[in-house]
């Protein structure tokens, strides 16, 4: 019976260290994965910082639509960082894009006829004097510091990437 139970026990301790390794194996995947992850979760902040520096400064250039440009840069801060999306100097931003919210887009506003057209363009001369400086202000606040506090994943996008 002896031989038996040093058997068992030979086996049980192979067993053992077999499991032992494949769950290092697993474990290195995982490491593995999340390396991947947090690169990619780098490099897209990148590109969207990237991407809101150019709009802003086209934006103060005077080189982009003011209405176009706060839209498209309140969409992309939403993604960058919600926390800078909601900070005050960024509300020119989502008040800009909610007041353009109902606003007919792309084959829809091609379908518009002239009248329809001409009451929306009063509307975005309205948002334009009402916003321009506001928006400018905004605009050189993201290029001045605003980004300069996203170089590091915030905690809402550390926890949708895993």
């Amino acid at each position: 019976m002896s031989a038996s139970l040093l058997l068992i026990a030979i086996v049980g301790g192979l067993l053992v260290a077999a499991l032992a390794i494949y769950a290092s194996y697993l474990w290195g995947q995982v490491w593995a994965r999340q390396r991947t992850q947090r690169t990619a979760v780098k490099q897209q902040q990148e590109r969207l910082s990237s991407d809101i520096r150019l709009l802003a400064g086209s934006l103060l250039d005077g080189q982009l639509d003011l209405l176009e440009g706060a839209i498209r840069i309140k969409v992309l801060l939403d993604n960058l960082d919600p926390n800078l999306s909601q900070n005050s100097h960024c509300q020119v931003f989502h008040q800009l894009h909610a007041a353009s919210a109902e606003v007919p887009r792309h084959e829809h506003w091609r379908a518009l006829k002239r009248a329809q057209r001409d009451t929306y363009l009063v509307l975005f001369e309205q948002l334009h004097s009402q916003y321009h400086q506001q928006a400018l202000s905004a605009a050189r606040w993201l290029l001045d510091s605003g980004l300069a506090a996203t170089s590091t994943p915030s905690p809402a996008h550390r926890l949708s990437v895993n």
